[in-house]
């Protein structure tokens, strides 16, 4: 018997089974009269709480700190501390994954585009050194021009890190109006969605399982790991 709640209904069932008064099973239980009888003047937030399982449903690996940018996005004023109740209280915790990833629910289809900059493809191939230490390359490609735009090796990419190498795309190429990648570590990261956020640029996730989805920078990545990768030996950048 930790919680108001629980005290509460301790005392009311107190009072009903055993017909005594509200002070007398205070006194038994040893709780405070004033929490027993104070009642919460906290708004329902129904339109927050709305608002926040719609995005928790779209984006379901989105932790309560992820949806707080999606939430301020849509208008909404509030703090982490808030979000993070509500959030429990509507049980959106991210659950654990188990087993081998399956494709759940659906996503909006994506049209092709009609002009260059429409929409760019961001997807990330690895390889090895001789070492056997492994660094990632990630690869931009214009979806309608099929150009590729960027291959940027290292031995480490951060979400912060990838933003900067689109601003230098930016500025290169001039500003997409969407870019389409995986729902990985690097793309769902809160630099990246920050970024979005400044930029005015909309990133659409794939479904989870569907590369097909996402098919031109795929195509480009098996040639590139193909032709390139599997080809040669590295020993350093």
């Amino acid at each position: 018997m930790v919680t108001p709640d629980a005290k509460r209904s301790a005392v009311a069932h107190l009072c009903s089974g055993h017909s005594v008064s509200q002070r007398r099973a205070c006194t038994v239980l040893q709780v405070d009269r004033s929490g027993i009888r104070y009642r919460s003047s906290r708004p329902d937030d129904a339109d927050l709480r709305e608002a926040m399982k719609k995005v928790a449903d779209e984006r379901r690996r989105f932790g309560y700190r992820r949806i707080h940018l999606m939430l301020e996005r849509q208008g909404f004023a509030l703090n982490q501390k808030k979000l993070r109740r509500l959030y429990a209280e509507e049980k959106l915790q991210v659950r654990k994954r188990g087993g081998r990833k399956r494709a759940l629910g659906t996503r909006r289809p994506m049209v092709l585009p009609d002009r260059v900059n429409e929409r760019w493809s961001l997807d990330f191939v690895s390889d090895a050194f001789t070492d056997g230490r492994r660094f990632p390359v990630p690869a931009a490609v214009d979806d309608y021009s099929r150009e590729c735009l960027a291959l940027v090796a290292d031995t480490s990419l951060s979400g912060l890190r990838v933003t900067r190498e689109l601003d230098a795309l930016i500025r290169l190429r001039g500003k997409p109006v969407t870019v389409v990648s995986d729902n990985g570590t690097e793309p769902t990261s809160m630099a990246v969605l920050k970024w979005c956020q400044e930029t005015s640029v909309d990133w659409h996730y794939i479904q989870p399982g569907k590369p097909v989805q996402n098919g031109f920078v795929e195509s480009l990545n098996g040639s590139f790991r193909d032709e390139c990768l599997n080809e040669t030996l590295f020993s350093s950048l």
